[in-house]
């Protein structure tokens, strides 16, 4: 991956990094990505936090409708990817309910 982190990226992280508002981060976000790719992109968040908090795959791919496939590589990454997803999953923690297992 190190050849992905050009100054582009840089460029990129260091916009990302500055927007401390959901108004502005939401408008960058609908001007790069299309509906689908953030819409998939928040799934697997939720997908990460479910696992992370016990939910079976076959719990998730009913309640989210991702694919089998999905849910394995987002718990792959969740397990020993960058740590992304554990710190996306720490920040939502903080004073938000945890999710239910039972869902």
């Amino acid at each position: 991956m190190d050849d992905l982190r050009n100054e582009d990226v840089e460029n990129l992280l260091q916009v990302l990094v500055s927007i401390d508002d959901k108004d502005c981060m939401f408008a960058l976000l609908e001007d790069l990505f299309t509906i689908r790719e953030i819409r998939e992109s928040s799934q697997r968040l939720a997908v990460a936090r479910m696992l992370d908090s016990g939910m079976s795959y076959v719990a998730i791919e009913k309640q989210t409708g991702m694919s089998a496939t999905t849910i394995a590589r987002v718990s792959k990454c969740l397990g020993y990817g960058a740590g992304g997803y554990r710190h996306a999953i720490e920040v939502l923690s903080d004073g938000q309910a945890p999710i239910d297992k039972n869902l």
